[in-house]
């Protein structure tokens, strides 16, 4: 650990709503109009902590862990990334398959607490989110274990120093392409992003991640959605350091260099998001499927 890695992790806790406020400035450029203020998603969880909670009389305890546990997987998960060859506040073998539980142990609970509630409505987005994940999960695992056969590491801190120029192979490059790919398309299953999902949708039959959420207010909706964007900042530093295989020598601009690749990110999501709508839910598992397929042949050439 360096006093770089826990700046990192610093300027992710603070930065990370920021992301969600760059997707919505570009798509509303690209769409011709102003669009909300950056600091938007700041001022809506401000007012968010001010407000009370409400909980049904059929919930339980599950029901109000669930954003609390969330939020403190989303933060542990945080500590295990590394940012680009920055490596992470808590690095060591086997850190990569720990953060993918604790992803998944962030939406396990949020689907908990949608199931606890008792509503037909909040389950239908639980039974959507579930399908979804059991199939975007393989992909971020094929993807890491072709990173981590790459490099020869098993530590995501040892993966992406080993991976970034000029320290890496030059059979790295179609794996990092490949998994890049991969990655990309992950993000925005895992992220409740077009063309998997549409955050702002209010149409009951097509929601996923926001059915899952309709009877959380107040500080748990705030814990909800800051949560969110700490994964969203999870993936973009992940899609950065296999993207943007770089290293600088001086550790301060290896840090602002991929730190600029999380923000670009965001803005990639932001164009792909004004360019495409929404895919059929029945295509959501093909596109899925792909990732892996994309994932597999990264780790085919990494083995061979």
């Amino acid at each position: 650990m360096t006093f770089l890695s826990v700046l990192h992790l610093l300027l992710a806790l603070a930065g990370a709503p920021l992301l969600a406020g760059i997707i919505h400035r570009v798509k509303a450029r690209t769409a011709g109009r102003r669009g909300p203020p950056l600091l938007q998603l700041y001022f809506d969880l401000g007012k968010l902590l001010k407000k009370g909670a409400v909980y049904s009389r059929t919930t339980t305890w599950v029901f109000k862990a669930g954003p609390i546990v969330g939020l403190a997987a989303a933060v542990l998960s945080l500590s295990l990334v590394p940012l680009g060859p920055v490596p992470a506040v808590a690095a060591f073998p086997g850190d990569l398959i720990l953060m993918v539980y604790l992803l998944g142990l962030m939406r396990f609970v949020t689907v908990l607490a949608a199931l606890d509630t008792g509503s037909a409505f909040e389950g239908l987005g639980a039974s959507r989110e579930v399908q979804f994940s059991a199939l975007a999960e393989p992909a971020l695992l094929l993807g890491l274990g072709a990173l981590a056969a790459t490099a020869r590491d098993m530590s995501l801190s040892g993966i992406f120093s080993g991976l970034s120029l000029p320290a890496a192979p030059p059979s790295a490059a179609p794996v990092l392409l490949l998994v890049s790919a991969a990655t990309f398309i992950v993000l925005l299953a895992e992220n409740a992003r077009i063309p998997i999902d549409d955050p702002n949708t209010h149409l009951e039959l097509t929601m996923v991640h926001e059915a899952m959420v309709l009877d959380h207010g107040g500080v748990d909706l705030a814990a909800i959605e800051y949560g969110s964007s700490l994964k969203l900042w999870i993936f973009a530093a992940l899609l950065s350091g296999v993207a943007l295989p770089v290293a600088t020598g001086s550790s301060a601009a290896d840090l602002l260099l991929h730190l600029a690749g999380v923000l670009a990110v965001a803005v990639a999501i932001g164009l792909v998001e004004s360019g495409m709508a929404r895919l059929r839910l029945l295509r959501v598992p093909q596109l899925l499927l792909a990732a892996s397929v994309l994932s597999l042949l990264a780790l085919a050439l990494a083995l061979r």
